[in-house]
């Protein structure tokens, strides 16, 4: 099976090209992918499908030839991944799969459309964030009030009095399984200045990332509301460079670098 690895601010995939839908990628088969020491090692899978092979979206199909069947380090479906789909973007033209400057992907969580910007950077549309009230997560023996987000997946964003910087992260942050009965990624950010934010993110079926796109949208939306203006221009740091984000009244926008740096052949079985 032929694969490239990708990443978008060092979040990091693995891109299976599989374009008439013909190739069962299990969940073991994606653990043992992205185990950093016996496989080739990322936070995630992005397959690449046409969307009207695909089953579970192919009503998108009039809106987007490509589907982006994403799964999570342990092998966990999930319904959307805003590094993953610049990456997969990034994927399809230089793939030669799309040749426009703007074009729309498929993804569990809805269409997504993505912009090639001038200096080669990738913006997505990720769509109006939802707030769906407050809850909190635990750490070491810390409790964060946050704010639940759900951007086509679900977020708790706490910003916290502690530095990130100083968060021991090797394990989850407890949250109410009653509020997150499907798991949560945990955002945990410092606002450090005029709509700028330093952000570290558990995510659910990865664990720490060095960036995770949707987090970055969450963090943005949860510190505008704290700031009391819910609309404009964030500055999102993680630990693998900086995105920006736009929050205006109808959706929200993603943007940053996304870059492939390999491709081969995986001789992995399951």
């Amino acid at each position: 099976m032929r694969f490239l690895k990708g990443h978008g601010t060092e979040n990091d995939f693995v891109i299976l090209p599989d374009p008439e839908g013909e190739v069962d990628v299990s969940a073991a088969l994606v653990a043992k992918i992205c185990d950093r020491r016996a496989g080739i090692g990322a936070d995630g899978v992005l397959r690449v499908a046409r969307t009207k092979h695909s089953h579970e979206v192919s009503d998108q199909a009039g809106e987007a030839e490509w589907f982006m069947d994403y799964r999570n380090a342990d092998g966990s479906v999930a319904e959307m991944c805003g590094n993953g789909v610049r990456v997969f973007a990034r994927y399809l033209l230089d793939a030669g799969l799309e040749h426009a400057s703007e074009f729309a992907i498929a993804t569990r969580g809805g269409v997504r459309r993505v912009r090639i910007e001038p200096n080669g950077d990738v913006t997505v549309d990720m769509g109006k964030p939802v707030v769906h009230g407050e809850s909190v997560a635990t750490l070491g023996g810390h409790e964060y009030p946050g704010i639940h987000v759900d951007m086509g997946n679900p977020h708790l964003a706490c910003s916290i009095g502690d530095p990130v910087a100083q968060l021991e992260l090797t394990h989850g942050p407890g949250f109410d399984t009653g509020v997150f009965p499907a798991g949560v990624n945990v955002e945990l950010f410092n606002a450090v200045g005029v709509s700028r934010a330093v952000m570290r993110v558990y995510e659910r079926g990865s664990g720490e990332t060095r960036s995770c796109g949707t987090g970055a949208v969450a963090t943005a939306v949860a510190a505008a509301h704290l700031s009391g203006d819910t609309t404009g221009t964030w500055t999102i740091e993680v630990l693998g460079g900086t995105l920006t984000v736009i929050l205006d009244e109808d959706t929200s926008y993603l943007s940053g670098p996304a870059v492939i740096v390999a491709s081969g052949e995986l001789m992995l079985a399951e």
